[in-house]
């Protein structure tokens, strides 16, 4: 998780999983930050404006490194948690036919919104939804390929749902890209023991674990007023309710889905400075521990494919309005580049 206070998560019945307190608290969070990342040096935006070729620093590393992106060429692809959608735009230029961005945030997708029109590409399609109602909200489309970027699922109470949501928006044959902060890194504290930065720059300390590794019914609750980028904008709704996912659990659900896993690769780097004080940027926006970096998993990257006879196979897999019904009360939240914790 982040560098923030942490507060007591279950003195509160408004703080489970099963209540819509937490989709309230975090669609703010991400409401009152949507601008200021927008105008933030780190997210580049007049970049993307000015030069028709560029992509992300995200979507480069998943293009990049195994197990790959693979060709986008046609394909019709949905980005859940989309945030300001500068992966969204990343994406339809490389080669997406059709390009929709999906977050629950209505602010970030104004800027989203405006982005993706300065940029030239008008026509990327931006829809206010969280995850759990996605299916619904996109009317029961079916897609090429789901996308989801780093820092997303940590917004989610049960991974097992988001697993039915994959299954439902995935066309047969379609696949699933998922490059996340791995949860061995999440359950890392940023300043072990003292929830304060004592350290100097150039000083490291060696990382503890501070949170759980498995899932939780009840979430994380952080009270930050800072953000994951470079802004003097001073934020007012700074409360979120996070979780944390196994590696294990995220595999069993999608398999539970109806996926195949095809491929799973952990990596020693994460795309921002995760833990302060303890990391070292080893190439422009690529993060990892200071010393014996092998020691750490920071993210990882999933492929997965739902069978095309997954329907003959007689499959988990959910129809958009059984989707929405399985969910039970509303729910999570969203993401984008270049952070730590993303809608």
């Amino acid at each position: 998780m982040n560098d923030t206070q942490l507060s007591t998560a279950a003195t509160s019945p408004t703080a489970t999983a099963g209540s819509e307190e937490y989709l309230r608290v975090n669609k703010a969070n991400w409401d009152d930050r949507a601008v200021a990342h927008a105008a933030s040096p780190d997210y580049s935006v007049q970049h993307f404006i000015d030069h028709p070729d560029a992509i992300s620093r995200v979507l480069r590393f998943d293009v990049e490194h195994a197990p790959g992106l693979g060709s986008l060429d046609g394909l019709d692809v949905v980005h859940l948690q989309c945030h300001i959608g500068t992966d969204t735009l990343s994406l339809k230029r490389l080669g997406a036919q059709r390009i929709t961005g999906v977050d629950l945030s209505p602010k970030s997708l104004e800027e989203a919104r405006r982005i993706a029109a300065a940029a030239g590409h008008g026509d990327i399609e931006y829809v206010e939804s969280d995850v759990y109602s996605a299916p619904e909200a996109l009317g029961g489309r079916q897609f090429d390929l789901v996308y989801t970027g780093i820092g997303a699922l940590c917004w989610l109470p049960s991974i097992e749902r988001w697993a039915q949501v994959v299954a439902a928006l995935l066309k047969p044959g379609g696949r699933l890209f998922i490059r996340e902060g791995h949860p061995m890194l999440w359950a890392m504290g940023d300043h072990p023991a003292t929830t304060k930065r004592t350290l100097r720059d150039d000083e490291f300390t060696t990382p503890a674990v501070e949170f759980p590794y498995f899932e939780q019914e009840q979430p994380l609750v952080f009270d930050d007023g800072g953000t994951y980028v470079e802004t003097g904008h001073e934020f007012t709704a700074n409360v979120t309710h996070e979780w944390n996912h196994g590696l294990g659990e995220v595999v069993t659900a999608l398999l539970n889905a109806g996926l195949r896993l095809d491929a799973l690769v952990e990596h020693q780097s994460v795309p921002w400075n995760a833990l302060p004080g303890q990391m070292v940027e080893i190439e422009p926006n690529e993060w990892q521990l200071a010393e014996n970096p092998e020691r750490l998993a920071a993210t990882y990257t999933l492929t997965a494919t739902l069978p095309a006879d997954v329907d003959d196979a007689g499959s988990a897999r959910l129809t958009a309005p059984e989707a929405s019904a399985s969910q039970g009360p509303p729910t999570p939240p969203a993401s984008d580049e270049p952070s730590a914790r993303t809608t």
